[in-house]
């Protein structure tokens, strides 16, 4: 039974992953992705550091169901 549901469970994650990432992406200027950064740093605070945290949960989480895959199989 776990056998047929890890691969849900896991491509669920992957979008997920995928949505968190555009998510944060969001918010930086084009110029940044060219190299050609403002110069302006600011810290994470609110909702993007909530963002960033759960995309690692979700990476974290990701490598583990494939660990689990593999093992099963």
């Amino acid at each position: 039974m776990i056998k047929n549901v890890l691969p849900i469970i896991q491509i669920i994650t992957s979008v997920l992953i995928v949505v968190f990432i555009l998510l944060q992406q969001r918010g930086t200027e084009l110029g940044s992705t060219f190299g050609q950064g403002g110069g302006f740093y600011g810290t994470m605070r609110g909702v993007q550091k909530k963002l960033y945290w759960a995309t690692i949960i979700l990476i974290v989480f990701f490598v583990a169901l494939a660990i689990l895959n593999l093992r099963i199989k």
